[in-house]
């Protein structure tokens, strides 16, 4: 995997080795301005291209920048903050209502992420409204470009250039909202189309009984949520520990745990970012299956099904402490596979699943989705419930024949797609996903690649923006990026190349009210 900027000046093309930032100009007869065109990350097959224009000649009240690759195999995928479209190697991107007027001294920001094959050299011309760029104001007329300049240039339309709120979707405002099921779409409270969009904030699932505290060192504050509202994350699904919540194993545990848990939650809701609280892992001793199955008996690893002792217990305890705010969703068990206790019989696996109870080749009773879902609604909550299916909740194409019964019909299939996933390209998708989706919200609760490039994570996100399913990708934690799945260098939000990048990318093209 490649990491390069890249740098290219006026009308000729300087590229530094391992760089490429390209700085051109456009100029025209009362109007001029600079180009500069990065690549801020490239990986196998894809890139990020990060574009800004800075005006030097009189106020544009509209733009239209164009650029040819020099590459055949290079293109746009998808682009943010500009109207993009290409034809050939030609690429135009137009500007949209809110970024429209550009102030003389000021510059608007654009990007997106592209595919190269070959090679993937940086263009070295460009146009803005039609005119090539050089760099310079326009000498012949310089009072047109003084007297504008000072006033406009503090106009609101150069603000929004500068912040990843220019994305067709603007950082969450106001509180999250409120959310129930209604047909086969997640709704408002409003009743208008919501989808769950960000990333699972991996930690508060084992950190407790690993001796690491609450959240392993990681920030929960003001400033590590600003970092997520710079991707323009709407959702962050946050993994829990059923002993840690009880105040049966761990450091902090029972109410110290609950606390920073509802603290978390609430600030996020605060800030326009749905939480999902997910059951992740459980008591419950299994010795079955190969070597890498969970076998401690306490809640340190994935048990196959949460136990009957504890799982009703936690979700009870959760459900009190969340009721009435429906800003707030349970997610009732991460990734079931209790196939796996009766040699892979598919119908056994979805009958314990929904039922539990003593379950083949599972040692410990089980607590099933319906055992889970009469915990939550006995106590009068009315939050949002994600259920998921088999094969890790890969496998969803049972789903809707076991689906437990819930008395307010406010239940959305948890699905899980990894690129070493049995159902893990678009043609599975189409013949086992998209049936469920035409009936149940569907909620890609974890995503992610066996690598560390975006290519399997922009095939997926591209097919569930076209099917309006939501999705939460795998992991908003620093542990380094070496077999894929983790998207940041650090909590102030830097992203990971490739993976990151292009997730981050993606997601400020969104609007989850789209």
């Amino acid at each position: 995997m490649k990491h390069r900027v890249a740098l290219v000046t006026a009308a000729v093309g300087l590229v530094a080795a391992g760089a490429a930032l390209v700085n051109a100009p456009a100029s025209a007869a009362a109007g001029g301005c600079s180009v500069k065109y990065k690549v801020a990350g490239e990986w196998s097959g894809g890139f990020q291209g990060d574009v800004s224009i800075t005006n030097l000649g009189d106020p544009l009240t509209s733009w239209t920048l164009e650029f040819d690759f020099p590459s055949a195999g290079q293109g746009v995928n998808n682009g943010w903050s500009a109207d993009w479209s290409q034809s050939g190697a030609h690429v135009t991107a137009k500007s949209l209502s809110w970024n429209a007027k550009v102030a003389t001294g000021a510059s608007v920001s654009i990007g997106f992420i592209g595919k190269w094959s070959g090679s993937n050299p940086v263009p070295t011309a460009f146009k803005v409204n039609g005119v090539a760029c050089t760099g310079q104001s326009p000498s012949p007329s310089p009072s047109p470009s003084a007297s504008p300049s000072a006033s406009p240039s503090a106009s609101p339309s150069a603000s929004p250039s500068a912040s990843p709120s220019a994305s067709p979707s603007p950082d969450p405002v106001g509180p999250a909202p409120q959310l129930h099921v209604s047909g086969n779409k997640i709704v408002t409270a409003a009743g208008k189309p919501y989808r769950l969009l960000g990333v699972s904030r991996s930690s508060g699932e084992f950190a407790c009984v690993q001796g690491k505290g609450m959240w392993d060192s990681g920030p929960v504050d003001q400033a590590s949520v600003d970092a997520m509202k710079s991707w323009n994350i709407h959702a962050v699904r946050i993994p829990l520990n059923e002993e840690c919540w009880l105040g049966l194993n761990g450091s902090p545990s029972g109410a110290a745990y609950q606390q920073e848990v509802k603290k978390y939650a609430d600030l996020l809701v605060a800030n326009g970012i749905t939480p999902i609280l997910d059951l992740h892992w459980t008591s419950g001793a299994f010795s079955n299956g190969p070597d890498w199955h969970c076998k401690d008996a306490t809640a340190t690893c994935q048990k196959p099904m949460p136990d009957a002792q504890y799982a009703p217990q936690f979700w009870t305890g959760v459900a009190k402490t969340f009721k009435g705010n429906n800003a707030v969703v349970f997610d009732l068990f991460n990734e079931p596979y209790p196939e796996v206790g009766s040699d892979w019989n598919k119908t056994l696996g979805w009958q314990c699943l929904r039922d539990g109870g003593t379950c083949t080749g599972i040692p410990y009773e089980v607590a099933g989705m319906q055992d889970l879902v009469d915990a939550v609604r006995a106590t009068g909550a009315t939050n949002l419930l994600m259920v998921g299916g088999l094969e890790w909740a890969n496998d969803m194409r049972e789903w809707l024949a076991y689906k437990p019964n819930d008395p307010l019909n406010n239940i959305a299939a948890s699905w899980h797609s990894y690129s070493f996933n049995a159902c893990a390209t678009a043609a599975c998708w189409d013949s086992q996903v998209a049936p469920l989706v035409a009936k149940v919200p569907v909620v890609t609760g974890e995503f992610g690649a066996d690598n560390c490039g975006y290519d399997y994570m922009d095939q997926l996100t591209k097919w569930a923006d076209k099917n309006g399913v939501s999705y939460l990708a795998w992991t908003w934690s620093p542990w380094g990026c070496s077999t894929g799945a983790v998207l940041i260098k650090d909590y102030a939000g830097t992203p990971e190349p490739g993976i990151g990048e292009g997730y981050k990318a993606h997601l400020l093209t969104q609007n989850p009210y789209a």
